[in-house]
């Protein structure tokens, strides 16, 4: 993730602070040499579309391959549909655009979405499709010389018009809506972290400790997450369901425990204490953790 703020347009108070209150808002000395936090601090007042870009360069070069990139209409741009289109292992983009003033070129003129749903609808070329439960419209076009599929969706007869864009002219509405409507998932796991976790309510001045507020946020979401799906998931056969209900929750608890002890361990080092000592000491003063060190140690035992 990244974090990004904007300069403003008043000098006197660059970023919405005075300049007294933004000497709390820089990164502690302990830990500059962290080249991790160093990275995410020089990214803050980049634009969202660079920061993006260059997130999935590192992806790339990592070795992550995808079929396709969601995005919302945040991101749907030239840059970062050229970038995409540029690669060489077949990706494309599939981002939601906006009803604004942006021109495609297309058959039917050079015009904007909301401009070209009105000729579509005139022309009477919009199709109702009952899996999906929308009327959909779809046109071939160009934006800065690449070609796109545009698809239009309405929900109802007096809904609003939505729009998808993608570079793979083999999509057909339907198909694209599917894969898109995946990006659901990152709307319903902000909206839980932000209700359930406290997603954005940290409120430390110190730009670390906003970086490490969010990470342990995250943290905690996908160890919850992971933990619902292996107590959710119901296998076919009950003796393969008794065989392998031990070693689920062992694998839980381990990688629980050994997660908490990775977190002791970095903060015992940005403190330049000892961790072993840390960890003892936090677990002697929270029942809590105590119970769950217990816990962990019977499942070990049993195993």
């Amino acid at each position: 993730f990244s974090l990004h703020g904007e300069e403003g347009k008043r000098r006197a108070k660059p970023t919405g602070a005075y300049p007294r209150s933004r000497q709390t808002h820089v990164i502690p000395r302990n830990v500059l040499r962290m080249s991790v936090l160093l990275n995410v601090a020089s990214e803050y007042l980049q634009s969202k579309i660079e920061t993006a870009i260059s997130m999935l360069k590192r992806s790339i070069i990592e070795g992550v391959r995808f079929d396709y990139l969601l995005v919302d209409s945040w991101f749907t741009c030239t840059e970062l549909l050229k970038f995409i289109v540029s690669r060489h292992f077949g990706c494309h983009l599939i981002g939601m655009i906006k009803m604004g003033k942006i021109k495609y070129e297309t058959a039917l003129g050079t015009k904007t979405a909301p401009e070209l749903i009105k000729v579509l609808q005139k022309t009477k070329n919009l199709k109702y499709s009952r899996s999906i439960g929308y009327y959909t419209a779809t046109i071939s076009a160009k934006i800065s010389g690449i070609k796109v599929n545009l698809f239009f969706y309405r929900k109802g007869k007096n809904g609003n018009w939505n729009a998808l864009l993608t570079s793979d002219l083999k999509l057909d509405a339907k198909e694209a809506f599917r894969l898109y409507s995946r990006r659901w998932v990152i709307e319903v796991a902000h909206k839980e972290m932000k209700q359930n976790l406290k997603l954005g309510k940290n409120q430390c001045r110190d730009f670390a400790g906003q970086i490490a507020g969010i990470s342990l946020c995250v943290l905690q979401y996908n160890i919850l997450s992971y933990v619902k799906r292996n107590e959710s998931y119901e296998a076919i056969g009950g003796l393969f369901a008794e065989i392998t209900k031990n070693s689920v929750e062992l694998s839980v608890a381990e990688k629980i425990w050994l997660l908490i002890v990775e977190v002791i361990s970095v903060i015992a080092e940005a403190l330049n204490c000892d961790a072993m000592a840390l960890t003892e000491q936090v677990i002697s003063n929270d029942k809590q953790i105590k119970a769950v060190k217990m816990a962990f140690d019977k499942l070990a035992v049993a195993a």
